[in-house]
């Protein structure tokens, strides 16, 4: 009777599934207004009662063009130089020991590094954890930390439904007001619901970001080699950007490689990497293409080898024939200088010939105008002759 004559009727429930309480509240009925009809799960604590609206029907969010780095320059590269646009939602996804926490928290170190806030939630690892392991590949998250830029939300997945989980994560985001987060993993959630509730709580908080205008970074645990959306919890769709490093094996020994499977809105590589971890950071180097396929680790080093070895023996083999022309051009040289003074000697003798021949009837000429000049001296000074004596 008192829920007909109440205007305003609300009802509050506590369901315990697979052994994880959550607290549920629903508005009946509400007299004269407008008042969602879904069910919402409220969290009390030291704080007091918090409840969180679960569904997002509209798809009006503002966007902008801003681009934020990745933290890894190779892959801000394959991005058109500039990385992700603000705002939008990031999908890691691969094996087991691909990096996929390396890579969120160097997204996360590049924030800081930018002075602003990260809100990193850890469903796998413990905050000493992550930060102890990142300075193998020389990554100092503890500064950070201290600086008041970097805090870590740490919990197993099920200390909480998914319900409360989504509460709890709406709550530390509205205290520490970060402008980016990374939840890693996804993956883990399973083990308290559903695929569908999984998704559908993803898909909220995609939308609750979007509305904050908040970047945010999912890594999610794929099972095989085969890409699927029960890999990736099914927002594979959802999110703007997808990061998938997948396991190369070859030549008996592991490598990883990273694809780009999509990035809305932006111009990006679609060619694989080789996705390198060192103690030096990380690192995408491009992969060599042989014979049998894709090169990397050991094999793309012996191909490197292999190269350079070929340039190497075509180099010397392109100065050996360089060495050979030049000894050919000076024989040939040498005997076009011997020909040329034969033939300047044979010349000079001919000119020798021409002009002793010329000298010849010089001097036979000279000597021709003399024999006749004395001819002709001699007949004028002679005597004529009488016939007496």
């Amino acid at each position: 009777m008192e829920e007909y004559v109440s205007d305003c009727v609300i009802l509050l429930d506590h369901r315990v599934i697979n052994q994880i309480s959550t607290r549920r509240l629903r508005v009946i009925k509400y007299r004269g207004t407008l008042h969602g009809t879904n069910e919402y799960p409220f969290l009390i604590d030291a704080d007091g009662i918090s409840v969180l609206p679960v569904t997002s029907l509209k798809l009006e969010k503002n966007v902008g063009f801003d681009r934020i780095s990745s933290g890894i320059k190779a892959l801000d590269e394959m991005m058109g130089g500039k990385g992700f646009y603000r705002g939008a939602s990031v999908l890691v996804s691969g094996t087991a020991g691909t990096g996929k926490t390396s890579i969120g928290a160097y997204f996360a170190n590049e924030t800081c590094k930018n002075g602003e806030r990260c809100l990193y939630f850890a469903f796998e690892e413990s905050p000493q954890q992550i930060v102890r392991n990142m300075r193998s590949i020389d990554l100092h998250l503890e500064k950070h930390v201290k600086a008041g830029l970097l805090k870590f939300y740490s919990a197993r997945p099920t200390l909480y439904g998914l319900e409360m989980h989504l509460v709890a994560i709406h709550k530390e985001i509205r205290k520490f007001k970060p402008s980016v987060i990374v939840l890693d993993p996804i993956t883990n959630f399973i083990t308290i619901g559903s695929m569908g509730e999984v998704k559908n709580m993803l898909i909220r908080l995609i939308d609750f970001l979007q509305e904050e205008q908040i970047t945010v970074m999912f890594t999610a645990l794929t099972l095989n080699t085969l890409t699927s959306d029960q890999t990736d919890e099914g927002v594979s769709s959802l999110v703007d950007t997808w990061l998938l490093v997948r396991d190369i094996e070859s030549n008996g020994e592991r490598n990883r490689g990273m694809y780009i499977m999509k990035s809305r809105g932006m111009k990006h590589s679609n060619q694989v990497r080789e996705f390198v971890i060192t103690d030096k950071g990380l690192d995408l180097v491009d992969v060599y293409l042989g014979p049998d396929g894709i090169l990397t680790g050991s094999a793309r080093e012996a191909q490197k080898i292999q190269e350079e070895t070929g340039e190497a023996i075509r180099d010397y083999a392109v100065s050996r024939k360089d060495r050979e022309i030049i000894r050919k051009r000076k024989v040939l040289e040498s005997k076009i200088a011997t020909l040329n003074s034969e033939f300047e000697s044979v010349e000079e003798e001919l000119n020798k010939i021409y002009e002793e021949e010329e000298l010849r009837k010089e001097i036979l000429n000279k000597n021709r105008e003399a024999a006749t000049r004395i001819r002709r001296g001699e007949e004028i000074g002679a005597k004529p002759k009488t016939g007496k004596k």
